[in-house]
């Protein structure tokens, strides 16, 4: 990988890595070869293809054999020295080293490695919040003095209290995530809940608005944070309209954490010191394992300790050590050069797009991701997503706010910048990769379905995916994936 990586240590690294994967290869292979080849096709299509779905990246060859060792046998509910299974000795190495590098990159008091994903990390946090904030007083109303004090019918009582306590959350088309409060998750089951939009002029959050819902509103959980918003959020305006309604204000930055750990986002716009729990994943602009991360103040980390059995199964022990080594990438100084890279190429692709008359939600970007409105080609999203697919070019659609294509056709295109700046793509090369989305878009036209209009069918002038492609491979040939690492 390049300079700009948590890998680019040179030749005598390249060629270690090269000696562990072929050596795990050809075990892999000697149980099941189809697996073996499957794992080699990865890396060659992941070569040769421009990523840029903003919720990818690529971690170092460090992190990722990190997660193909014995760590995998363990079984560890529990916490670092007070575990339910015995020999954890080692997990809680890797477990307390996860939480020590967290800790310190980002600031925060206290910090909670084991859930497997940014979703359970949420739910960890929501529940953290239910019990720090509800579960006490409730006990109390009851005449009990502990949770063991509690009949069964005291419990139900209880989790009626529960599940009516309020949520306002960002709204799926306007930027939020899933678990936000959308009412087919789990978050939008727990929660009554309502959600916030972007100003419909200009795409921005309206703190103004946001105020008057939650003064009106009065939610216990004030959730901020974004996977589709491509803009930065003022936390400590978020803090201010949680204290005003006595919210407790949570933020996922999940897609954007590698622009905190990197101090590109700092004071107002850094969520940490504002929020009294921040969750997020440790892959995407992280650079790390698939998983997730929960930040927490003081108040709320006793609940948070209790996410297993709360909420998690078995802690991935394996996946917390490889969280431990991405983190001490992300505390390097080059990860700061990186996370800058980040932002100023997808500035660079939205520039790209803007020149050549593409349509951008908000009409730009400050975080690392960019937000094109296909509709302008006469496209839906599910039609432009395709039609780059063929071209060589990964990206994933995704809904603009008001979408009139609604949340599986869509109307837009979500860039994301994190993989191939990682990659050592810069921005000439993002110009670039904005011309070639461009041309692929202008020489795509809807097709008919069986029974008329269709919004996923679509036709490709011929030649088009071919050039593309080519052109492609000059800017992925110049800016190798894994430099060094062969098979």
């Amino acid at each position: 990988m390049t300079s700009s990586s948590p890998s680019g240590q040179g030749a005598d690294y390249a060629a270690t890595a090269s000696e562990a994967y072929r050596a795990a290869l050809r075990v892999i292979e000697s149980v099941e070869p189809r697996v073996a080849e499957a794992t080699r096709k990865e890396l060659a299509d992941q070569r040769g293809s421009l990523k840029l779905i903003a919720s990818e990246n690529y971690a170092s060859p460090a992190v990722l054999l990190t997660m193909g060792t014995w760590f995998s046998d363990k079984y560890a509910e529990g916490t670092v020295g007070h575990r339910f299974y015995a020999a954890c000795q080692n997990v809680d190495t890797v477990e307390a080293l996860a939480a020590e590098h967290a800790r310190e990159l980002f600031g925060a008091p206290y910090a909670y490695a084991q859930p497997h994903s940014g979703i359970d990390a949420n739910l960890v946090a929501y529940w953290a919040i239910l019990a720090t904030r509800i579960e006490t007083p409730g006990l109390a109303e009851l005449g009990a003095k502990h949770v063991n004090d509690l009949s069964e019918a005291d419990w139900e009582k209880l989790r009626a209290k529960l599940g009516n306590q309020r949520l306002l959350g960002m709204s799926l088309d306007t930027g939020g995530h899933l678990t936000h409060g959308f009412r087919p998750n789990i978050s939008g089951k727990m929660f009554h809940q309502r959600q916030y939009g972007t100003d419909p002029a200009t795409g921005f959050i309206d703190y103004d608005a946001v105020a008057a819902a939650a003064r009106e509103f009065k939610p216990l959980v004030l959730v901020a944070g974004y996977s589709a918003y491509p803009r930065r959020v003022n936390f400590a305006k978020m803090r201010e309209i949680a204290d005003e309604v006595g919210a407790t204000l949570m933020v996922d930055m999940a897609h954007f954490a590698g622009l905190v750990a990197g101090k590109v986002f700092t004071g107002d716009e850094d969520p940490v010191p504002h929020a009294h729990i921040t969750t997020t994943t440790t892959h995407k602009s992280l650079r790390g394992p698939r998983g997730g991360l929960v930040l927490a103040t003081e108040e709320y980390a006793p609940a948070v300790d209790k996410g297993c059995p709360m909420v998690l199964g078995g802690p991935l022990s394996h996946v917390m050590a490889a969280k431990a080594v991405a983190l001490a990438e992300a505390r390097r100084p080059e990860f700061r050069e990186y996370a800058q890279s980040v932002a100023d190429n997808a500035q660079a692709l939205a520039d790209g797009f803007i020149k050549r008359d593409g349509s951008l939600v908000t009409g730009g970007t400050d975080n690392h991701l960019v937000l094109l409105d296909v509709t302008s080609f006469g496209l839906t999203g599910r039609q432009a997503e395709s039609a780059l697919l063929d071209s060589g070019i990964v990206t994933n659609r995704n809904a603009i706010p008001a979408d009139p294509n609604g949340a599986w056709y869509t109307s837009g295109i979500r860039f994301g910048s994190p993989a191939l700046t990682t990659r050592g793509f810069g921005a000439d090369d993002f110009d670039r990769v904005a011309e070639l989305v461009v041309e692929v878009l202008s020489n795509t036209q809807p097709a008919a379905g069986p029974n008329g209009p269709s919004k996923a069918k679509y036709t490709l002038a011929d030649g088009t995916a071919e050039r593309v492609r080519a052109a492609a491979a000059e800017l992925l040939d110049a800016n190798p994936l894994y430099p060094g690492l062969t098979l």
